[in-house]
């Protein structure tokens, strides 16, 4: 059965307060909607761990530094519903535009640090638009947990951060990456590419992979970036924004893997911007 679709504020609480009321957990996973696998599985996550869950759609134009890219997100909202049918979803909230910033709306949710880097660099503002939906979302549906996915794992420690230093009293819950048969991380970007940008895409993962494998074998990783950059950019990636080595924990730089660390990347095919990150043991 399809769960049903609140778009009001004073409709989502009215469905949340018995479930607040009777202790229940609520778990809420936050998408921008054109829903896949990956999203799937935080759903599934949910379910196994919660007594309520709610999954939300909103793409966030707070989080777009670039309007055109705002405008090309795909929408796919009815086909989401579908998908999200067999999970026994409890509500989906899709909130209009006023029911997240009104009038006057002039607040916004900064975490310092973990957002100097990477995404951050890239995309001004970004994660100032992450965080500040994100708070709204947590307290608008009474989470008590929440579901998030590896691949973005520079935001999932953001939102940890901010849902550690503004006692939210959320658990947020990292989720493995999803990848297609052929390793590429599951992302809605993904039905922006060309059918020949699609057979491409793949190989952003395979060169992280061999990085790490030269890690593993001690090699330089400054000299083993340069040529994963160089094998991408022959292979038909247009830029590669950054292939970047940092601490699992806080995302300081790295040299090697001399601790917990993940190998991060952001590279342009065709137009469209694939991030990724893995483990570096």
């Amino acid at each position: 059965m399809s769960a049903p679709i609140l778009r009001r504020l004073d409709d989502l609480r009215a469905a949340t307060r018995p479930w607040v009321l009777a202790g229940e957990r609520i778990g809420v996973v936050p998408t921008m909607g054109a829903l896949h696998d990956g999203h799937l599985s935080l759903v599934a996550a949910a379910r196994e761990r919660c007594d309520r869950v709610i999954v939300t759609i909103f793409v966030n134009p707070k989080q777009f530094n670039n309007p055109a890219d705002l405008e090309k997100y795909p929408r796919t909202e009815e086909e989401d519903a579908r998908k999200l049918a067999r999970f026994g979803v409890d509500a989906l909230w899709v909130p209009e535009a006023d029911q997240m910033y009104p009038a006057n709306f002039a607040t916004t949710v900064s975490v310092s640090g973990l957002t100097d880097v990477m995404e951050g660099s890239f995309r001004p503002g970004h994660f100032d638009g992450v965080a500040t939906v994100v708070t709204k979302l947590f307290t608008q549906t009474s989470a008590t947990d929440a579901f998030f996915g590896e691949k973005d794992f520079q935001q999932l420690l953001v939102v940890r951060r901010m849902a550690a230093d503004l006692d939210l009293g959320v658990t947020v819950h990292g989720c493995p990456t999803i990848r297609d048969i052929d390793g590429l991380a599951l992302s809605s970007r993904n039905l922006l590419l060309s059918d020949r940008a699609r057979t491409t895409a793949p190989r952003l993962h395979e060169e992280m992979e061999a990085l790490v494998e030269g890690l593993r074998a001690g090699e330089d990783f400054a000299d083993l970036r340069a040529r994963a950059v160089a094998r991408l950019e022959k292979a038909g990636f247009t830029r590669v924004d950054y292939l970047d080595l940092r601490a699992q924990d806080d995302l300081a730089a790295l040299d090697a893997p001399d601790r917990p660390a993940r190998l991060f990347a952001a590279a342009w095919l065709a137009g469209v911007r694939l991030i990724d990150n893995i483990a570096v043991s």
